[in-house]
């Protein structure tokens, strides 16, 4: 009887140990507590078409509308890069519209030949945008541009005053004081005579 009490003493000293030294007053264990309601499942929503830019061309332009010269550009694309596709140009099939994040509407055009569709893409049509209104040109009032131009002093025009006449010289001729009324060539044919004479006088001396 006196060995079966220690026994049970001994086990109750054994379970005693064992219990404080799992349970601290310090840190009482936490009890995590399992949901009750279903946790919900994510699920991928369908992906729509897109267009993929050609990977041959570095960059493409994206504009406001269908058009190059009608509407400005508001980003780009790079090769290779994609974007979702929402329809076609009504009257310019060539063109593309996409989503296009960052501008207002997210919405943005692209020249079809430069990008690819992805299989089996049958895009709609969509009503060409309008054009953007061009920017007005600034103008000055008309007395504020004055303050700054200025009053124009008018000049008087240059006139043409005429030279004086030019005093052309006269000659006066001066009067024939020659006294001799022999004509030059009698005077010239007689002093030839004469010189005839003195060679025919000089050739008969001399034989």
């Amino acid at each position: 009887m006196l060995g079966r009490a220690r026994l049970i003493v001994w086990v109750l000293v054994v379970v005693g140990v064992m219990f404080l030294g799992l349970f601290d007053p310090a840190n009482p264990p936490a009890l995590a507590q399992q949901p009750t309601g279903s946790i919900p499942t994510v699920t991928g929503t369908p992906e729509g078409p897109v267009i993929t830019v050609d990977q041959s061309i570095p960059v493409i332009h994206v504009y406001a509308g269908p058009g190059s010269f009608d509407y400005p550009s508001i980003g780009v694309l790079l090769g290779n890069e994609t974007a979702p596709a929402i329809g076609r140009a009504a009257d310019r099939e060539d063109w593309i519209q996409i989503r296009y994040s960052g501008v207002p509407g997210s919405i943005g055009w692209v020249y079809g030949p430069y990008v690819k569709l992805s299989p089996g893409t049958l895009l709609t049509l969509v009503d060409i945008p309008s054009t953007p209104t061009p920017f007005a040109t600034p103008t000055l009032p008309l007395t504020l541009e004055a303050a700054f131009i200025g009053q124009q002093t008018p000049t008087r025009l240059p006139t043409f005053t005429p030279p004086p006449p030019l005093d052309q010289p006269s000659f006066n001729q001066v009067p024939n004081t020659s006294t001799t009324s022999i004509p030059a060539g009698l005077l010239i044919l007689s002093l030839g005579l004469f010189g005839f004479l003195g060679a025919v006088i000089s050739y008969l001396r001399g034989r």
